[in-house]
């Protein structure tokens, strides 16, 4: 379950008190991104920039975005040549009228006759990859090594012991949310019968004077609600959402009983047993959403007559469904690597992660491979609000053997901010660490594709990877020469700088924005195309 979307339909405490009532340094020698200064945004976005206000300019329109708009603006137009993005993720709709046609093909392979024409592996492979056939709901993956036993005694009893912790949390939270809903949803019938109409506003229910003690309970809990959507119906369909996460993932994802995999037909603790899957990495749920959002904030069609777009929308996406709803299998994981590395992916983007790691070793010789091959991969940090470089926590993939040490040049991580340029430029949910996380990037309240033809808002570090895989896409379709090692050197040190304490995620602290990360910075594609051309003269 811990795709890295940002999972907060309402804070729990609100409820809960409502309910009661090795990469190289940067070096910036030659060029100096530091923003000395810079406007504050004093107006309300517009529509249009509330679904493009990651591509904008901090310094030009006071969004800290990642100053597309100005390098299009600015640099020449060129001609790019062929880039291939994997997204390993969940099922992506491949006929969004976003993505439909932004699609890799293979065309060494005939669509459906069952065979495996380019004898490399994979049947009917021809827009991707699935890994997980016909499975979606899955566990997490300490509740799937308590069950089987896996790891040493110290390793056991930890994930014991987080699987106690966190699924007494979700039983609190699931029991919480239904109170709330309870309660809104009292308030907001009898409110409407007050009113004599169910879609009022804020102002109209400020407006309305109380004819008992209980109607005026209810004015101060949908007051305090309509902090957080912008009418009741949004709230009661957040909360609604809360209730279905929280009872998933107490019943399925730490369930120790389900058993997802069994469909697929494979030992997922066995990194020989192949050919399993199958070539069709569309999703298999309605709720199967995560992988369409990933792909549109990548490679969206540029020409749809909307406001929305992707970073990089003449770069090609590779689908490689690797991840359920649940914890993705390593094994699932490394072989999704390889897939895309020896079918031409240049950016394999990766918006997923996890506590626990059986077979770490076999992700990391995946990535060592990818990192021969000179392909870039793109990491979400994690939504945990914590800080990666205390030994306690760990969110893998990863591509350390020990707190410093690395195994690779070709492994970035991503954390994520919001909209405003102020101290709560850092998301409230996503990881740090000045050695954990190279760089940040927008993942709050983005916009992108969702499956049947719609468009969403969501956030998490799961929005902010994609963003760089993008601009990564963009500077190596402009230019091919650049290897995986220059790449991530070149995102790495072409960041956007901030001179301003933020609040640290998880702590009732601020901190320098520059102390949360390696490169202190957010990735900026007007930046990077500098670089890349002082580099390359």
């Amino acid at each position: 379950m811990r795709h890295f979307f940002k999972y907060n339909p309402l804070s729990i405490l609100l409820l809960l008190t409502i309910a009661s009532c090795g990469s190289s340094k940067p070096n910036r020698k030659a060029l100096d991104f530091t923003l000395s200064s810079f406007a504050k945004k004093t107006a309300e976005l517009s529509e249009t920039e509330q679904k493009t206000w990651h591509l904008y300019d901090l310094q030009q329109d006071s969004i800290p975005g990642i100053s597309l708009f100005k390098a299009e603006q600015i640099f020449p137009a060129r001609q790019p040549k062929p880039v291939i993005v994997a997204v390993l993720d969940s099922g992506i709709d491949l006929e969004h009228p976003e993505l439909s046609n932004q699609l890799w093909t293979n065309n060494d392979e005939i669509a459906n006759n069952n065979i495996d024409d380019d004898q490399n592996g994979y049947i009917d492979d021809v827009k991707g990859y699935n890994f997980l056939g016909e499975a979606y709901n899955e566990q997490l993956e300490y509740p799937r090594m308590i069950v089987k036993g896996i790891g040493d005694e110290a390793i056991l009893a930890k994930a014991k012991k987080q699987h106690e912790t966190e699924l007494s949390k979700a039983k609190d939270n699931l029991f919480q949310y239904r109170r709330i809903k309870s309660l809104v949803s009292q308030a907001h019938e009898s409110m409407a019968e007050a009113l004599s109409k169910e879609d009022y506003t804020k102002e109209e229910l400020e407006a309305h004077t109380p004819s008992s003690a209980m109607n005026a309970q209810n004015k101060a809990i949908l007051l305090q609600m309509f902090e957080y959507a912008e009418n009741i119906p949004a709230v009661l369909k957040d909360v609604s959402e809360g209730i279905k996460f929280y009872d998933e993932r107490a019943n399925i994802s730490l369930n120790l009983s389900h058993e997802g995999r069994t469909v697929v037909g494979d030992n997922p603790y066995d990194i020989t047993d192949l050919g399993y899957g199958d070539g069709n990495p569309m999703p298999r749920d309605d709720d199967e959403s995560h992988g369409t959002h990933v792909s549109g904030l990548i490679l969206a069609s540029k020409n749809n007559g909307t406001a929305f777009r992707g970073v990089a929308p003449y770069a090609k996406l590779m689908a490689v469904r690797v991840v359920p709803n649940g914890d993705e299998y390593d094994k699932d994981v490394a072989l999704g690597i390889r897939y895309a590395v020896d079918n031409g992916a240049s950016i394999i983007n990766c918006s997923f992660g996890k506590t626990f790691s059986p077979n770490a070793e076999w992700v990391r010789d995946a990535i060592e491979y990818a990192a021969k091959k000179n392909v870039l991969i793109v990491h979400a940090a994690g939504n945990d609000s914590r800080n990666l470089d205390l030994e306690k926590y760990s969110n893998y993939p990863n591509d350390q053997l020990t707190l410093e040490e690395e195994i690779a040049d070709n492994f970035i991580s991503i954390g994520a901010i919001g909209r405003s340029a102020d101290q709560d430029l850092v998301a409230s949910f996503s990881n740090y660490g000045k050695i954990h996380v190279d760089l940040f990037a927008p993942g709050d309240e983005v916009y992108s594709s969702m499956p049947n033809n719609t468009y969403e808002y969501q956030g998490g570090t799961s929005m902010a990877a994609p963003i760089v895989s993008g601009v990564a896409a963009m500077l190596k379709a402009y230019y091919p020469q650049l290897n995986a090692k220059q790449l991530k050197r070149i995102l790495m040190q072409s960041v956007t700088p901030l001179d301003l304490e933020v609040s640290v995620p998880g702590e009732e602290q601020t901190a320098p924005f520059s102390s949360l990360s390696r490169t202190g910075g957010i990735v900026n594609a007007y930046n990077a195309l500098r670089l890349t051309q002082n580099i390359l003269r």
